[in-house]
């Protein structure tokens, strides 16, 4: 069995991405990589997300540059989405507000959106201040490639 491989068009790296939730989210400090699993949402040219104070985020505050994958499988074969991107924080203010409530608005339309950046929302202590951040992906660049059976 043979598999025929291709390269996708950045309108068909875009159309996967906008119809995908789940990936997993490199970044990098010190020569050091990271890799983690994240729920996202995509418009435009930005993956939104969320999570808890963790090492990732204090990576990502550290160092912009970060990668996001998503991979689709099946019997008949594979597609791979790569974004070379930046983060960028959404901080609790008046300057980010349509921001947050952008990426939020986008996440909470997805159940369970919360589960990997949190224990649950119910289990989230009240703060002076919220203890999730909301971030984005900005896209720099975008590649994919799919493989299918040659049958």
């Amino acid at each position: 069995m043979s598999m025929h491989l291709r390269e996708l068009s950045p309108n068909e790296c875009y159309e996967i991405l906008e119809h995908t939730r789940f990936g997993h989210l490199a970044c990098c400090r010190n020569g050091q990589p990271y890799i983690a699993a994240i729920y996202f949402a995509f418009s435009g040219n930005m993956a939104y997300s969320f999570t808890m104070p963790g090492k990732k985020l204090d990576w990502m505050r550290e160092n912009e540059k970060v990668c996001l994958h998503v991979e689709h499988r099946s019997t008949s074969g594979w597609t791979s989405v790569l974004i070379d991107g930046a983060f960028e924080e959404f901080p609790d203010n008046d300057l980010w507000r349509d921001e947050r409530m952008r990426a939020w608005s986008l996440l909470q339309a997805q159940p369970d959106w919360w589960e990997i950046g949190s224990l649950s929302t119910h289990e989230i202590p009240v703060l002076s201040e919220p203890p999730h951040a909301f971030y984005g992906i900005l896209v720099h660049s975008v590649s994919g490639r799919s493989a299918s059976r040659a049958d």
